[in-house]
C-alpha cells in the first residue's frame, strides 16, 4: 500500500495532484509548523501575459510558541478573498471552462464558516480532486492522536497508523528524510521509499507566452478537467527509488 503525506498547499500546482492520484492514500500534514512565505499561503496564476501571486494574509495564534498550519487563521478584516476571487475572474473569464470550474471556486471564498489556512486550503484541493475525478482516499495527519514524533520519524509513524509500506514522496523532501541514512527513519522501519517524478507539462494558455508551475487552476480554467487529469497522468513518470539517488 503506497501513502503520500504533504503539507496542505494553497491552490497547489499540477505536480501536487500527480503525488495524490499515485498514492493508494494521501494525508495532510496539517500538524507541523507554518511557514508564513511558503506555499502554505501563496500560489501563482496568470493574469494577461504575467503571473501573479496570490497571498493569504494570516495571523499567529495567541499564545503559542509556533503555529501549525491546522491551527493558523485569517486576518478577518483583510478582504483578500475578494480580491482573489476578482483576480481568478479577471484572469480567466475568457478561458474555456471558467463557466465550469468558477462556480465551485466562488463558494468556498465566500464561506465564512472557513477561518483557517488548513480548512481552506483542504477544502479547494478536494473540490478539485474531484472535478478532476482524483479518487485517492485522504485524511488529515491532525486525526490520527496516536501519532507521535517529528520529521521522518512522524512519516513512519503515519505509515504505521494507516498500514501503508510504502512511501511516495516529493523529490525536494529528499533531504529532509535522508539527514542521516539513505532513505531514512522510513526504510529503517521497514517501509520503502519512492520519489515523484514529474515532468510539468506545456498546455495552451490564453495569453502571451506559456508560464510553467502555475497553480492548477491555470490549466484547468484552459484545457479542462479531463485533460488535466490525462497531462497528470501522462507528465508522471516511473518513481525513482531512494537508492537510485544515495549513489
Amino acid at each position: 500500500m503506497l501513502l503520500s503525506i504533504m503539507q496542505p498547499t494553497y491552490l497547489p500546482w499540477l505536480g501536487y495532484f500527480g503525488l495524490i492520484n499515485s498514492a493508494d492514500k494521501f494525508v495532510f500534514l496539517d500538524n507541523v509548523k507554518l511557514e508564513k512565505s511558503d506555499w502554505h499561503v501563496r500560489n501563482k496564476i496568470k493574469s494577461g501575459k504575467q503571473e501573479l501571486m496570490l497571498t493569504c494574509p494570516v495571523r499567529t495564534p495567541k499564545g503559542r510558541m509556533t503555529a501549525t498550519i491546522e491551527n493558523t487563521q485569517f486576518v478577518s478584516a483583510n478582504p483578500w478573498r475578494r480580491k482573489h476571487l476578482k483576480s481568478i475572474a479577471e484572469s480567466y473569464a475568457k478561458a474555456p471552462f471558467f463557466s465550469s470550474l468558477f462556480p465551485l471556486l466562488d463558494p468556498i471564498y465566500k464561506d465564512e464558516s472557513i477561518t483557517c489556512l488548513a480548512q481552506m486550503n483542504i477544502k479547494i484541493i478536494k473540490v478539485l480532486m474531484g472535478y478532476m475525478n482524483i479518487t485517492t482516499p485522504t485524511f488529515t495527519a491532525s486525526q490520527f492522536k496516536g501519532v507521535s514524533g517529528v520529521k521522518d520519524a512522524r512519516l513512519v509513524s503515519i505509515c504505521h497508523e494507516l498500514e501503508c509500506n510504502t512511501y511516495l514522496s516529493p523529490v525536494g523532501a529528499q533531504a529532509y528524510i535522508e539527514q542521516e541514512t539513505p532513505g531514512g527513519a522510513l526504510v529503517k522501519n521497514g517501509i520503502d521509499v519512492f520519489y515523484q517524478n514529474f515532468i510539468h507539462p506545456k498546455y495552451p494558455q490564453i495569453k502571451g507566452e506559456f508560464i510553467s508551475h502555475l497553480s492548477v487552476i491555470d490549466c484547468l480554467f484552459n484545457v479542462g478537467p479531463v485533460e488535466t487529469a490525462k497531462l497528470i497522468n501522462t507528465c508522471t513518470r516511473a518513481h525513482t527509488h531512494y537508492q537510485s539517488l544515495s549513489v
